[in-house]
């Protein structure tokens, strides 16, 4: 067999099941702008038609949808290897574009209406490839060059697919850090986007009940930089009590915003700070200086959530729905 000249990964729906391998083709679509090939053979003239089809789209999201378009139409050539990891039966597919783009308006599954024929080299499992190589095809991109890896795709294209099912630690610790930093970033995100500034305040009061605190959010007005109140006991007589702000923020919070916090706490009291994003280098000298003050920043918050996410109650998990999974763990640890 010839070597591919180029080789393009595509992600497409789990719900095409096998149908792609039984029919030999690879597809996308954004059926509301119909044929992309109707279209000028141009990037602009692509976002042009996404932004008057999908006003409502992030800005971010339209260039890279026309990119998408634009190389499954255009820049895949006949002879190019495809690289398709199929979401139903977890096996990685190879294959040969061997045909321009078309459009298929009566497909069954509308996120394959621009197809390219595809002829089948090979189906292996995922562990025959290294997790390198796993990582570089599962890109959030819907289509996308492969290129860090192509020697390895290459070989399995001839046919030498080599022994990587042991994976080294190095390969281990790799997978539980894209995993754990991933889930940091849904958990942030989630917080973000999911509940407004007040919902925010609730759930981190929800957290401190889940880690043994007695808690309750403060009323807006008059709160002094005070959002939830926290103690041991049902009444909040017993110390410690602690006053908590929180900033349901990317940005980064400075000094002053500590410094604010610190001035509502009174003798014996104490004080939390919590926020999605980070502090600024005097913000963290300021804490050192503070015995009673914590800081408690994206990473830190998400720490929590995990460790204490089986005490919150299931409305609250709803706002961040988790479960739990094994990962690969550092070798050698009895």
């Amino acid at each position: 067999m010839t070597e591919p000249k180029a080789l393009w990964g595509i992600h497409m729906p789990r719900d095409v099941g096998m149908e792609p391998i039984e029919e030999n083709y690879v597809g996308i679509g954004w059926p509301e702008i119909g044929n992309v090939l109707d279209l000028p053979k141009d990037r602009e003239a692509i976002k042009a038609k996404l932004l008057e089809t999908y006003p409502e789209a992030k800005k971010g999201a339209i260039p890279v949808w026309a990119g998408i378009l634009f190389r499954f139409a255009h820049e895949i050539q006949p002879g190019h290897g495809i690289i398709y990891p199929s979401k139903s039966d977890r096996t990685i597919n190879l294959g040969i574009a061997e045909a321009s783009c078309t459009f298929e308006p009566n497909a069954r599954h509308e996120a394959t209406l621009q197809r390219r024929k595809v002829r089948w080299v090979a189906h292996l499992p995922r562990a025959a490839f290294s997790q390198s190589a796993l990582h570089e095809i599962g890109s959030a991109l819907t289509l996308f060059q492969v290129a860090n890896n192509a020697d390895e795709f290459l070989r399995a294209f001839a046919g030498d697919v080599q022994d990587v099912a042991a994976l080294d630690d190095k390969g281990a610790e790799t997978v539980s850090e894209q995993v754990a930093e991933n889930t940091d970033d849904y958990v942030l995100k989630r917080l973000k986007s999911a509940i407004s500034d007040e919902e925010f305040e609730h759930f981190v009061a929800s957290l401190l009940e889940a880690m043994g605190y007695h808690a309750r959010v403060t009323k807006k007005t008059g709160d002094g930089g005070v959002d939830v109140i926290a103690h041991r006991d049902e009444l909040g007589f017993e110390p410690p009590l602690i006053k908590v702000q929180c900033k349901q923020t990317f940005n980064t919070i400075g000094r002053p915003d500590i410094q604010k916090l610190d001035g509502a706490i009174a003798l014996g009291e104490f004080g939390m700070f919590v926020t999605l994003g980070g502090f600024s280098a005097d913000a963290v000298t300021y804490e050192q200086m503070k015995p009673n003050v914590r800081l408690i920043d994206g990473p830190a918050l998400a720490e929590l959530v995990y460790r204490h996410y089986g005490k919150l109650s299931p409305s609250v998990q709803h706002i961040v729905p988790l479960r739990r999974i094994y990962v690969p763990g550092p070798m050698g640890v009895e």
